[in-house]
């Protein structure tokens, strides 16, 4: 080989070596990029109709993203698909679960902190969407109770709202006893609350269904469904995402009772005396949530919208100081 030969093979050399150094630098850069969608976030999405919670959770495992939903209803699922390059956020949630003939498909970007983006309604119409980051909710110290109060008066629905007034099927007051409506509206506390203890006593006829949205977001359920779901959609689950163990027992027609403490993401279920989910944090919030804002306190609400009719009484709740 010629001297000049070998200048020119050097020079290839060093040319394929530099672009190989910036192009892998440039693909860090751009993997760096990508990772900062990482983590959960708690969506608004913007109807005609209203404004509509959601939440998505990124994760990363060998190169790959993955990701989760928690749409307008339902329980957080596993998506099929999602895209994430160079700022921008592709991802489908199923016209299965949409209750659609088509895909949802949402397109976003990542500006700062927040997320924004599109998306498109049943009929085709754009419908915009938000992002903001899930606060972790970790509390610095171990709170310090104040006097329990009670939420129901055994009377009528004094402190406690309706979510649509003008329905026909209404929640009523029996006897001293709360009746849910059935395929009603949901039933939500005027009062607002960051952590707490509360006390409720419940009685699910056979067939029917409801649950206790703690803070109005995380959904303790409450259930004998002919068809039962899986374990985290059963009775003493926080829907779709914590299970309860040991699964209790389906007592229908039975007066029961729940003990629950809610401090940040960390909730401890007792149902009749047995704890059931002990000091787990709920990852984001449960469908039918009334907003994604989980960093704000929130109502208790007590679902109505379901098929048959559930009963509560002493409804007692202990906020923290």
């Amino acid at each position: 080989m010629t001297r000049r030969s070998t200048f020119i093979l050097v020079n290839a050399v060093l040319l394929l070596l530099t672009q190989t150094y910036f192009a892998t630098r440039a693909s860090a850069q751009a993997t760096s990029s990508d990772k900062a969608f990482l983590g959960r976030w708690d969506l608004t999405l913007k109807t005609p109709q209203k404004e509509a919670p959601s939440w998505l959770e990124i994760t990363e495992e060998g190169g790959q993203f993955h990701a989760r939903l928690t749409s307008r209803w339902g329980h957080p699922r596993p998506l099929s698909k999602v895209e994430i390059s160079s700022g921008h956020i592709m991802f489908v949630s199923p016209k299965e679960e949409e209750d659609r003939k088509d895909d949802m498909v949402f397109e976003g970007k990542l500006s700062g902190d927040k997320l924004s983006g599109t998306t498109t309604g049943p009929d085709g119409t754009p419908w915009q969407w938000t992002g903001e980051r899930a606060p972790s909710l970790e509390r610095d110290r171990a709170p310090q109770w104040g006097k329990a109060v009670p939420l129901f008066n055994g009377k009528d629905l004094t402190g406690w709202t309706m979510s649509d007034p003008n329905a026909s099927a209404k929640w009523t007051v029996e006897n001293g006893i709360l009746v849910s409506p059935g395929r009603g509206p949901e039933l939500i506390s005027t009062a607002k609350f960051t952590d707490f203890k509360l006390h409720v006593e419940f009685n699910c006829e056979k067939g029917a269904n409801s649950g206790v949205y703690l803070r109005g977001r995380y959904e303790l359920q409450i259930e004998n469904d002919a068809d039962p779901e899986g374990p985290t959609m059963r009775t003493g689950g926080i829907y779709g995402f914590l299970a309860p163990s040991p699964e209790p027992p389906r007592r229908p027609g039975e007066w029961q009772t729940y003990d629950i403490t809610l401090i940040g993401r960390h909730v401890t279920v007792v149902l009749n005396g047995q704890t059931i989910i002990d000091n787990q944090e709920i990852p984001g919030i449960t469908g039918g949530a009334l907003d994604s804002h989980e960093g704000l306190p929130g109502p208790i609400y007590l679902q109505g919208s379901e098929i048959g009719h559930v009963s509560f009484r002493n409804i007692t709740m202990t906020p923290a100081k």
